[in-house]
C-alpha cells in the first residue's frame, strides 16, 4: 500500500490544501498565502511543488503515519512492563523510571513509561480538582522561615513499629531535614529540632499547626497573669521563646502547603526505596535518611531569592539543653523536699530557694534548678511507715437542743409528709 493511501486528511489539512490550491491558480499570491496559513514563503513554495507532484495529499507530512526511528523495541517494553508488575507494582511513572536506571540499568523517560503503562491498563490519568488558593511568596533567606510538622504513616509497610516522622522544610530553598520518632510530643520535637540547630543553626521562625504538643490549650494561672504573660506556653513555645525563635500558628493544612505536599512525596517515594532495601526498625530508618536526605535537597531545592544564610550558630559553650527540656515548677518544702509524679526528692544541700524549677532533659537526666543554681538531690526510695491509728477515738454525733431551730424544721417536715400520705 502506497503511503498517500494511508493517510487521512484532517480538518486543518483540507484548509490548507485549499490555499494552496488558490496559490497554484494565482488568485492570491505566495506571499499571501503564507501569510494565511502562518508559515514562511519558502515553506509555501514547497508545498506548491509537494501538491502538483503527488497531488492532494502532498499537503501532508511524509512522516505522518510512520513509526519513529527512536521507538522503543518490543522486546525493552516487553521487560520494561515486567519489571514494573514484579518490582515496582505501585510506583509512580516517575520513580519506577528512576529505578529502572538506577538498579535494572534501562533508560526509559518517565512520560514514555506512563503511555506504555496507560496503554496495558496499569497507570491511569489523574485528573485534579481546581481548588482556587491564594499562592504566597517564598521567603526571601535560607532560615527565615522553617515550616514544621509530624507525619503518622505506616513508614515501614508493617516490616516494623508504626513510627512518625518528624520533619522541617525551609521555606526559601525546600531543603529538607527528617527523623524517625515512636510518637509526636514534646520529647521528639524537642530532639528533632535539636538536631536541625545542630545541623544548620537557629532559625528566625518556626510555622507549627495548632497541635497540643506546639500551642498549649490550658488557661494562665493566677502567677503568670501576675507575671504579664498574656497567653499560655507550651513546653515547646516556651523552649523557642527562651532560645529567641518566633512561633507561628497555621490554622489550617493548606496555610503550611509546603510541608504537607513534603509528607505526601516522602510518602510515596521514601516510603518506596525503604522497601528496596529491606529497612525494619526505626534505627535502620534514621540511618537511612542521612544518606536520602542530601540526594533529595540537592535534586529538589530551589535558590533563594537572597543567597545569605539568616541561621543564627550557636556558640561552643551554649548549652541547649537547658532550654530544651520540660520544666516543671515546685515548691521546696520545709524539710527540703520536693514531691513531683507521684515521687519524692531529697535536696542534698543548703539553698534559700522556696520554688524550684524541675527540669526533665532530652538525656533522660532530671536537674533541680534553685535560685539558677544546680542543686545536688537524691530520690527518697523508702518512706516511714505512719503508725497505725486504729484506737483514734470516733466523733460522736452532736446532741441538739430541744429549743435548736432546726428540730422545729424537722417537725415541719415530718408533718408535710403526714399529710402527703395520709389517704
Amino acid at each position: 500500500m502506497a503511503w498517500k493511501d494511508r493517510i487521512d486528511m484532517s480538518l486543518r489539512d483540507l484548509k490548507r490544501l485549499k490555499t494552496i490550491q488558490i496559490a497554484i491558480d494565482r488568485r492570491i499570491t505566495q506571499s499571501e498565502a503564507a501569510m494565511m496559513l502562518g508559515v514562511s514563503e519558502r515553506q509555501v513554495r514547497r508545498l506548491i511543488k509537494s501538491v502538483r507532484d503527488v497531488g492532494d495529499v502532498g499537503i501532508v507530512h511524509k512522516g505522518r503515519g510512520r513509526a519513529s526511528k527512536r521507538r522503543m523495541s518490543d522486546e525493552v517494553r516487553e521487560k520494561v512492563i515486567g519489571l514494573y508488575r514484579e518490582k515496582y507494582h505501585d510506583f509512580g511513572p516517575t520513580l519506577a523510571a528512576e529505578k529502572l536506571l538506577e538498579l535494572d540499568g534501562i533508560k526509559i523517560s518517565d512520560e514514555t513509561l506512563r503511555g506504555c503503562l496507560i496503554v496495558v491498563g496499569l497507570w491511569q490519568k489523574k485528573h485534579k480538582k481546581s481548588v482556587h488558593r491564594r499562592w504566597r511568596v517564598r521567603k526571601g533567606c535560607f532560615g527565615e522561615m522553617v515550616q514544621m510538622d509530624g507525619s503518622h504513616h505506616d513508614w515501614l509497610e508493617g516490616r516494623g513499629p508504626m513510627l512518625v516522622f518528624m520533619g522541617y522544610i525551609d521555606d526559601a530553598t525546600g531543603k529538607i531535614y527528617g527523623r524517625f520518632y515512636d510518637y509526636e510530643g514534646t520529647m521528639p520535637a524537642m530532639d528533632s529540632f535539636k538536631r536541625y540547630v545542630k545541623r544548620n543553626g537557629l532559625p528566625m521562625s518556626v510555622y507549627l499547626d495548632r497541635h497540643t504538643t506546639y500551642k498549649s490549650t490550658g488557661k494562665l494561672t493566677p502567677e503568670e497573669e501576675f507575671e504579664g504573660k498574656t497567653k499560655p506556653l507550651s513546653q515547646f513555645e516556651r523552649a523557642l521563646e527562651e532560645l529567641g525563635v518566633e512561633v507561628i500558628h497555621a490554622y489550617s493544612p493548606q496555610a503550611k502547603g509546603r510541608v504537607e505536599r513534603l509528607f505526601g512525596v516522602l510518602q510515596d517515594r521514601l516510603v518506596k526505596e525503604m522497601r528496596l532495601k529491606g529497612i525494619k526498625s526505626k534505627d535502620e530508618a534514621n540511618e537511612f535518611l542521612k544518606g536520602y536526605l542530601p540526594i533529595y535537597n540537592k535534586r529538589f531545592s530551589v535558590c533563594p531569592a537572597d543567597e545569605t544564610d539568616v541561621h543564627v550558630k550557636l556558640p561552643r559553650n551554649f548549652n541547649i539543653d537547658k532550654h530544651l527540656c520540660i520544666k516543671t515548677h515546685r515548691t521546696l518544702r520545709n524539710d527540703n523536699t520536693v514531691a513531683l509524679n507521684g515521687k519524692l526528692y531529697q535536696v542534698e544541700e543548703a539553698t534559700k530557694a522556696k520554688k524550684v524549677v524541675v527540669e526533665d532533659r532530652l538525656d533522660s537526666s532530671m536537674h533541680i534548678i534553685g535560685n539558677g543554681k544546680n542543686l545536688k538531690y537524691k530520690e527518697i526510695t523508702v518512706r516511714p511507715i505512719k503508725k497505725a491509728t486504729a484506737d483514734r477515738k470516733i466523733n460522736s454525733p452532736v446532741a441538739v437542743a430541744n429549743d435548736h431551730p432546726w428540730r422545729k424544721h424537722q417537725k415541719q417536715l415530718n408533718r408535710k409528709w403526714i399529710w402527703a400520705n395520709a389517704y
